[in-house]
């Protein structure tokens, strides 16, 4: 990319990732030239990383979609007018309503790594149709993390890396994945500290686990025997920090004697880690005066998924490290996500906790954790003969036919739909499987942000102006949403009329007139979204009218969140706190901080009876009991573990679907233990074909150190079909969900076993 020092630098944010760091960037005709961190940013303060240079290829991608698109019978595709693509749509959603009821409609997505504000207006959609039952990518990584940070503390929690003595990641390379701001400065600051220490749990040798003084190098699909040892230790040595737990916590005395007779030795043997190794790093976490603990997808989509997340918390737990500096706390969200996806307002940081009501999904039967069906069930409830099987989905800003386990499954199911929709960039793997296809603006072409705001004790909140005007032929979601809500008859110029008029005049002005308008027409805020879009999104700079749906955010925090939101600046009576804070989103191009806390709010944050954390979860025991008396099953045919979707430096999202600006070294490569390779004859830059019970694919080899014998890894998000702008459809990588089982899954949470997938490997033919 060239970049002339003489053009203006223009305020963004990285889509990549979920931590969507500040950036600048210089822009030519409607390419990105240049980029670089922004130092303006609150959060971030001009980190970045190698991975936001790739974002033009994103923008201008060669495979994007300007017009409509709907399926024809034999397969193919024709482009069709927005006008008939919604009132065609509209129709066959609202038939289906009134066959089988909004319940036969399944809602997908709403956002993807920089994209939350779409899901805003998604809400009104799915309110107008009667949708129940919603999935997104959450439900395949995050929901057994979320019910059990629900049931031991009632919220979420953070951990503060920058000022930790001990920092402990669990089936996580934060130097790839990142999960905390300035992620490699904070890693290197720990390494290069005597004082501090860097404690990894992951059977892969990654960058973070180079830098650790503690690497558990555990045994593929081992993570629950570890941590029970990890737990095991604090209590058989007396670690534990007994005068907190006394003071702060319910359930020692029933989970305490079950972690006494756990059998460190053998358990260490289990997961393959030295057993002294453990002790010292049990000991090391016990005599800290601080600990910060995460985990991530390495055990969040592995065997024992919800057991491990709970056994993670037990370790931090014990050793009494919440609600202080260098701990773990919670944070207060912008919007909460987990509330976002059950069709909710706004976090209340501290509110009593409502009476909870057990939903399961209508086929299946399966657990719904924070309003989400899991994703490895959605086939089985799409293609079982049953009465309330989904006939209709709405797919918006994913791509679960890629993303999603059993691709093979997942296409079957969204074929035998009666109506599919997706709603998209680009003409994905998901979209030409679809009735309807949809082409949304990009990120970069209207207004956006995101609701990943998980930092403590200050939380900062980023909208994204538009770099360029949208690409002819495509909408943002706001409008789409719009849109069709207005081809249901739901909304129209007579709702829209006094509160256009209102926003003319002023904030004030229209707060009392939307608050008027709400009590005496039951669709103003019912619609909230979509009014706010069509009556104060006009009154806004031009490109930000997607953002009008910030000022009933603005408007539910405040109120939800006084002292916080007073703290960062945004005090007073309600209305007018909402308003200096919609004003401040708009004005702070390179964001701000929303939300300041102190330690005793995280305290204040614990939902449970006078807010003492739960350490004992009655579910769980019989999971615990298991793994003690049931080693972890070993398929002979399939003799190998495939972690499918290993993050590294040439790894993204799929946003990023061309793959050319990968120039130099492996890409998509199979990477397998020297041991492993010597068994099979086989070096980096052979063949070879992996095979899993679900599908095969052929891979080039990458021999390497960091794996051990027995494991084999691919990298997340690639496989891809990309169309060139030449025509050609070019496939880089393989693409990891072509081997998954759908079957796979968590007992609880039915989180899939993405990184712990039975393979088998077979040289093909040597490398150059």
């Amino acid at each position: 990319m060239t970049a002339d020092r003489d053009q203006p630098w223009h305020k963004t944010a990285c889509i990549i990732c979920a931590l969507n760091c500040g950036l600048e960037v210089q822009t030519e005709g409607r390419r990105i030239t240049k980029i670089r961190g922004d130092d303006d940013h609150p959060v971030s303060k001009g980190y970045v990383c190698e991975k936001s240079q790739r974002l033009d290829y994103y923008q201008n991608g060669a495979d994007r979609l300007t017009s409509p698109m709907r399926r024809r019978p034999d397969g193919s595709y024709e482009a069709i007018d927005w006008d008939t693509a919604i009132r065609e749509i509209a129709q066959k959603l609202k038939a289906l309503k009134e066959r089988h009821g909004g319940e036969s409609i399944l809602y997908y997505g709403g956002a993807n790594q920089g994209s939350h504000l779409g899901g805003t207006y998604a809400d009104s959609t799915q309110k107008a149709l009667g949708i129940k039952y919603r999935s997104n990518a959450l439900a395949q990584e995050k929901t057994g993390e979320f019910w059990v940070g629900g049931k031991m503390l009632g919220t979420g929690a953070h951990g503060d890396f920058e000022h930790c003595e001990v920092a402990v990641f669990v089936g996580k390379n934060p130097w790839h994945s990142h999960g905390f701001a300035r992620t490699r400065v904070v890693l290197r600051e720990i390494e290069k500290d005597p004082n501090r220490s860097l404690v990894v749990i992951d059977p892969r040798v990654s960058e973070t686990a180079a830098m650790a003084d503690f690497h558990l190098q555990t045994r593929p699909g081992t993570d629950a025997w570890c941590l029970a040892a990890l737990a095991a230790i604090l209590v058989q040595e007396d670690l534990v920090a007994k005068d907190w737990i006394a003071g702060h916590t319910t359930g020692y005395e029933q989970i305490a004697p079950a972690l006494r007779t756990i059998d460190v030795p053998r358990y260490a043997a289990t997961c393959g880690v030295d057993e002294e190794l453990l002790r010292r790093a049990a000991r090391r976490i016990a005599a800290a005066k601080s600990v910060a603990m995460m985990e991530d997808l390495g055990i969040q989509m592995n065997v024992h998924s919800t057991l491990n997340s709970y056994l993670q918390r037990l370790v931090w737990l014990l050793t009494g490290n919440y609600g202080r500096e260098g701990t773990n706390n919670a944070f207060v969200p912008f919007l909460s996500l987990a509330k976002l996806s059950k069709g909710e307002g706004a976090s209340k940081s501290a509110a009593r906790p409502a009476k909870p009501v057990e939903r399961r999904s209508p086929v299946v039967g399966a657990k719904i954790i924070i309003g989400l069906i899991p994703c490895n069930v959605i086939p089985e409830e799409i293609l079982t003969d049953h009465p309330k099987r989904y006939r209709a989905m709405w797919i918006e800003c994913s791509n679960p036919v890629h993303s999603l386990a059993d691709s093979q499954r997942m296409r079957e199911a969204i074929r035998a739909l009666e109506l599919s929709v997706v709603v998209d960039v680009a003409m994905t793997e998901t979209a030409r499987v679809a009735d309807y296809v949809l082409p949304a603006s990009s990120q970069f072409e209207k207004a956006d942000a995101t609701f990943f705001n998980l930092e403590f004790p200050r939380n900062g909140f980023h909208l994204r102006h538009p770099l360029f005007a949208p690409l002819p032929g495509t909408l943002p979601e706001a409008e789409i949403h719009a849109r069709l809500i207005e081809a249901l008859g739901e909304l129209g110029e007579r709702d829209y009329a006094p509160l256009r008029r209102a926003a003319r005049l002023g904030r004030l002005p229209f707060a009392l007139a939307f608050a008027w308008a709400s009590a005496r027409n039951p669709r103003v805020a019912r619609y909230a979204s979509v009014v706010l879009y069509r009556t104060l999104g006009p009154a806004l700079p031009p490109g930000l009218e997607p953002a009008a749906s910030l000022w009933g955010v603005a408007q539910m925090y405040v109120r939800s969140n006084p002292k916080a939101a007073a703290l960062a600046g945004f005090s007073g009576s309600p209305i007018l706190a909402g308003n200096r804070l919609f004003d401040a989103i708009l004005a702070n191009t390179s964001g701000l901080i929303f939300a300041v806390s102190d330690y005793a709010d995280s305290w204040e944050a614990v939902r449970l009876p006078d807010h003492r954390i739960n350490l004992y979860l009655a579910e769980l025991m019989p999971e615990l009991e298991r793994i003690d008396r049931e080693p972890l099953p070993r398929d002979a045919e399939y003799p190998f573990i495939l972690s499918a979707g290993e993050r590294r430096g040439e790894t993204m999202n799929t946003l990023v679907r061309d793959a050319s600006w990968h120039r130099k070294g492996a890409y998509g490569a199979l990477r397998l233990s020297p041991a492993d390779a010597g068994l099979l004859g086989c070096r980096t830059g052979d063949t070879l074909k992996l095979s899993t019970r679900r599908g095969s694919a052929a891979v080039v080899a990458e021999v390497t150190d960091i794996m051990r014998p027995g494991h084999i890894s691919l990298p997340n998000g690639q496989g891809l079909d990309y169309r060139s702008a030449d025509g050609r459809v070019v496939r880089a990588g393989a693409a990891p969900n072509e081997l998954t089982d759908v079957a796979a899954r968590d007992f609880l949470a039915g989180t899939p076993w993405h990184k712990h997938v039975p393979a088998r490997l077979e040289l093909q033919g040597e490398g150059p």
